[in-house]
């Protein structure tokens, strides 16, 4: 059977809970908090038995901390990749803005069709979509017929499942995820699909 033929199934994640540095809104850092870190080996002991073959994460802390550990209880190695980022925050960085209040409603403008829905100074939803999605991408075509574990962030993950399985974008609002939660989606030559979780 040709490789296309056999499905990857992605466990898409979120990072564990974080705190931060300073109360001001930044693009980096978070470090997981004690609850962060017991929600990464959950994360992990949950895909136990799932031969998980690798760990693919965002290149911000908190998200390499939450793969490192749950990489570690399944015993496999962490790959990083930048387009897993989370949306970023643009003029607002180094303010005291609250960000919920700055990207809801840019978030809203989205869900409602607008493609150049945008923090000023900050990326396009659709352009966080677009770069997390070739990840995606580029993570089925390397473990076809495996499983393997994503670790993104909450507004990346809400952006991009409804456009990746071809639900309407307003769906998007039932994919919060908690710290160290999951969906699992599955990608074959006939495109991606969400499948229970584990």
């Amino acid at each position: 059977m040709p490789d296309l033929h056999c499905p990857a199934r992605v466990v898409l994640a979120r990072h564990g809970e974080a705190e931060y540095e300073t109360g001001l809104t930044t693009d980096d850092g978070g470090s997981l908090t004690a609850t962060g870190r017991a929600q990464a080996r959950a994360l992990g002991d949950r895909l136990r038995d799932e031969h998980v073959a690798r760990v693919w994460c965002s290149p911000l802390s908190r998200a390499v901390e939450t793969a490192e550990i749950a990489a570690g209880v399944l015993g496999v190695d962490v790959v990083v990749r930048e387009g897993l980022r989370e949306y970023g925050v643009g003029a607002i960085a180094g303010t005291s803005t609250d960000e919920a209040s700055a990207i809801g409603p840019v978030f809203e403008a989205w869900l409602g069709g607008d493609d150049t829905a945008r923090i000023p100074g900050g990326e396009r939803v659709a352009d966080v979509v677009a770069r997390v999605r070739a990840v995606l991408e580029e993570v089925a075509d390397a473990h076809r017929g495996e499983t393997v574990l994503v670790v993104s962030h909450g507004g990346a993950v809400m952006a991009t499942v409804p456009e990746l399985v071809g639900a309407p974008r307003v769906t998007a609002r039932e994919l919060v995820l908690p710290g160290g939660g999951h969906l699992v989606l599955e990608a074959d030559e006939d495109g991606w699909r969400r499948l229970p979780s584990p």
